[in-house]
């Protein structure tokens, strides 16, 4: 990972143009906004020492927050690591079994509505491994991947302590605030994904057939893939709201503007819902009820800052 970092510093350390460019760019765009919200507030991009901070301290900066970042990844993976037993038995491998509780609850839809059709994952499947170091390998990958979810809030900590200096005083008591909601909207999003899509999945793939002479004999590998891909694939889409947001609040889109596309959002919704579920009408939809109810959310946030915005503007004039 160090050798990473070093490679991207010498790459952007080596193109002077291009940094200098987009570091002007990133003043511009400051200074910018020190116009619109009134020059009394703080400047960003300054040292502690209240010292301008050039674009190489910069880079210095993100660095030490990437490799704290890192550091956080690398325990929380080494914890998860040394729980195989539990994190592969109680978790990973658990939405495939009858008496997972997304399972039961299907499973007494089924009986209360005289739908057997409504019952999933009744028979769990088996998993193979066909690679020398494939159960290695695949504990190794589940644990970085363990390690990132379970250290998303401090990465996320991170990234609004690098983003700290660019914010006005007023700003910057809504960091910690920021990094909660990120939190809690990535950890929905990992919940909904392993409790609803993951079973779902599970149970499609797992039980369709072409024939009744071709058995499904899943590979591991396949099955951690399908499992890490949608879970991760889930948490990233409940930030949209806080995309939402933090566009509004730079001035790039307004809640005029997403009411005006919202048709056009709902169609990439369903699309992104047909990527993440199982390719049957009824999984797509019932993912995209949270996505659509998440798009609302981010046009009530982006009211709320055009609101602030126009009482800051009044209180000014």
């Amino acid at each position: 990972m160090a050798i990473i970092y070093s490679f991207t510093l010498a790459m952007w350390v080596k193109n002077r143009i291009f940094a200098t460019n987009f570091f002007q760019l990133f003043r511009f765009f400051m200074a910018d906004q020190d116009k619109i919200s009134g020059s009394s507030n703080s400047k960003a991009g300054k040292s502690k020492k209240g010292t301008e901070m050039s674009f190489l301290q910069h880079l210095e900066e993100l660095r030490w927050h990437l490799v704290r970042a890192s550091a956080a990844v690398v325990v929380c993976g080494v914890f998860v690591f040394l729980n195989k037993q539990f994190v592969f038995d109680n978790i990973i491998l658990a939405p495939k079994n009858p008496d997972f509780p997304t399972n039961r609850f299907f499973g007494w839809m089924a009986q209360r509505f005289n739908s057997p059709d409504l019952a999933i994952n009744t028979k769990p499947f088996q998993l193979i491994n066909i690679d020398l170091s494939g159960q290695f390998t695949m504990h190794l990958n589940l644990a970085i991947i363990g390690g990132i979810i379970i250290a998303i809030p401090y990465i996320l900590w991170e990234f609004w302590r690098f983003v700290r200096p660019a914010l006005y005083e007023n700003e910057r008591k809504h960091v910690t605030s920021a990094v909660v909601y990120s939190s809690l909207l990535f950890l929905m999003g990992i919940s909904f994904g392993y409790y609803l899509i993951v079973p779902l999945t599970t149970h499609f793939f797992g039980s369709y057939q072409v024939s009744q002479e071709v058995l499904n004999q899943i590979n591991l590998a396949s099955y951690i893939s399908s499992v890490s891909t949608i879970v991760l694939g889930s948490g990233i889409v409940f930030e949209l709201p806080i995309v939402m947001f933090f566009l509004s609040k730079i001035g790039l889109a307004s809640s005029s503007f997403y009411k005006r596309y919202r048709k056009h959002a709902f169609i990439v919704l369903l699309c992104l819902a047909a990527i993440i579920t199982p390719p049957d009408a009824t999984s797509m939809l019932i993912v995209t009820g949270p996505l659509a109810l998440l798009y609302e959310l981010g046009i009530l946030l982006a009211k709320i800052v055009e609101k602030k915005r126009k009482d800051t503007d009044l209180l000014e004039a």
